[in-house]
């Protein structure tokens, strides 16, 4: 075993000493990167890839499930401030059932069914209204939560205390509810309504108008209540108006110059002018049929003629009221009279009923109009330093596009006598070109990605094989130039081979060849000699 041993040692020293010191190099870097990819392949394989579990938690129910999975040997990490938990993917399904099974994650509010746990004699009227409140707030903000766009929500409720007497007037509850909402969710108005009726209708005695929702955010949710037509609830809706106007011209601005310029270097700031002057008017109108020659259509038409003829006052039929003659309250009508009282009279009365257009108009003007639009536009230059880098071209295209903004938004009607010149909208749009010296950088959000040392370690793996095979392929190729070298080297050379046949001369075969021509020349002598090393043996 051991002589075995020894002879593969020995054949592998044999191997290794007749290597080059690049064949040897290039091996050991192979044996190198093999290493390296079996413990980069080890590390994948046996990494462990992290979900949530809970999301959008405070910081004790964290604590909570944090120390019941330490507990449970479960690898855990917490992420999003404190809010999220994280655990393997593959056990995520299994420790939703056995944390619900131990009532995990305890939020520590107070909910119904606190009484038909707790129930006890000794709970005081005090305590009882206390634990009743908080639990009334607790299901409410339950409630609210279903409601999309809602992740959680806070609600603090104010109870009057009971008149002593009967006939004490009751009064009113109020509510303050504050809502965690998802970024960028805009809600419609009738989810605004149902979390104000959620609250009405939940607590007793508690109107709308006592009740005051808000976000995160600082933004107020306003019912809007049509049968309010109180000074203060006109204005709000006038002011809410003007800012979702302003808000979407800004809007659009700022997208469009954002995707010329780069969201980032681009500030926008809309100022609108408002009219909700609102009109209601009645227009009964009489017009021709034919507009052109300003006549109708004939329906009817009447024509009545008359004529005589006869002597003195008989042939006139009648004098006039005036006094003269001619005859009156006629259409045409001609008499003539000659010196015997001799009269001819002829009267021709023609009428004609003719049919017109009658337009009778309700109209009702819109509620507001956009009298006036003022946009300031600040841009940074590519370069921040250097305000020539942005070139006048670039400037105007920006001054046009605002101007253009300008004149579709502006009613026509709207802006008056004035009208919107070149001169009057470029009055009306501010462009500033400055570095921005109050930037404010916020943190890229992305997803999980894998780290930067595993990208380092790939890209040295891949360059040790690109240098090793390119070193093997040199290494292959000066060692086929070397050994055709040797052959024309070997080929060139001559070998002066000795014959096989031939024997070299040596002491012995010298005497052997003296004894054999001993033998045939003088047979006596030779047998004598033979005699004499007998004798001497």
């Amino acid at each position: 075993m051991n002589e075995k041993l020894q002879r593969y040692i020995g054949k592998v020293r044999e191997y290794w000493g007749s290597r080059t010191k690049k064949q040897k190099t290039i091996m050991i870097g192979a044996a190198a990167l093999c290493l390296l990819l079996i413990t980069a392949g080890a590390i994948l394989g046996t990494r462990t890839t992290l979900v949530p579990l809970y999301s959008n938690l405070t910081p004790s129910e964290t604590g909570t499930i944090k120390e019941s999975l330490d507990a449970r040997g479960v690898v855990s990490e917490i992420a999003d401030g404190g809010t999220t938990i994280k655990v393997p993917e593959e056990v995520v399904d299994t420790l939703k059932v056995e944390l619900a099974a131990e009532g995990i994650p305890k939020s520590g509010s107070i909910d119904y069914s606190f009484f038909s746990q707790n129930a006890g004699i000794g709970m005081t009227e005090n305590e009882f209204n206390v634990l009743k409140l908080e639990a009334m707030q607790t299901e409410l903000a339950n409630l609210m939560k279903g409601i999309d766009g809602v992740n959680d929500a806070k609600v603090m409720i104010n109870l009057p205390d009971k008149g002593i007497f009967v006939n004490d007037p009751a009064e009113e509850a109020s509510a303050s509810i504050v809502l965690n909402t998802k970024p960028g969710h805009q809600f419609e108005e009738s989810q605004i309504q149902a979390l104000y009726h959620l609250a009405a209708k939940s607590v007793p005695n508690l109107p709308t108008d006592n009740i005051v929702i808000t976000n995160q955010f600082f933004e107020y949710f306003d019912l809007k209540n049509k049968e309010n037509s109180s000074p203060e609830s006109t204005f709000a809706a006038q002011h809410e108006i003007k800012k979702e106007i302003e808000r979407d011209v800004q809007r659009q601005v700022q997208n469009m110059l954002g995707t010329l310029m780069g969201q980032d270097k681009v500030v926008v700031s809309v100022t609108a002018d408002i009219d909700f002057t609102q009109e209601n008017r009645e227009e009964n109108l009489v017009t021709p049929v034919d507009e052109e020659n300003m006549e109708g259509i004939a329906i009817s038409a009447q024509k009545i003629t008359e004529t005589f003829t006869g002597n003195g006052n008989a042939a006139g039929g009648f004098t006039p009221a005036g006094g003269n003659d001619e005859p009156a309250g006629t259409d045409a009508a001609t008499y003539q009279e000659n010196g015997n009282s001799n009269g001819d009279y002829e009267r021709i009365e023609e009428t004609i009923n003719n049919e017109v257009n009658k337009i009778r108009k309700e109209i009702v003007e819109s509620p507001y109009k956009v009298r006036d639009l003022g946009i300031q536009v600040m841009v940074e230059p590519p370069t921040a330093d250097d305000p020539a880098s942005l070139p006048q071209e670039r400037i105007n295209d920006i001054t046009q596009i605002l101007g253009t903004v300008v004149r579709t938004t502006i009613n026509k009607d709207a802006a008056g006598e004035e009208e919107l010149t070149d001169e009057a909208i470029q009055n009306k749009i501010v462009v500033s070109v400055q570095p921005f010296n109050g930037k404010v950088e916020f943190p890229n959000e992305s997803s999980y990605k894998l780290p930067w040392w595993v990208y380092a370690i790939g890209g040295l793996l891949l360059l040790i094989i690109a240098i090793l095979i390119f070193l093997f392929i040199r290494a292959r190729k000066k060692q086929k130039q070397e050994m055709v070298d040797e052959m024309e080297v070997q080929d060139a050379e001559t070998f002066n081979l000795p014959d096989v046949n031939e024997e070299q001369e040596t002491e012995s075969t010298m005497k052997r060849k003296q004894l054999e021509k001993m033998a045939k020349e003088k047979p006596e002598d030779f047998a004598k000699l033979l005699r004499t090393w007998i004798a001497e043996d």
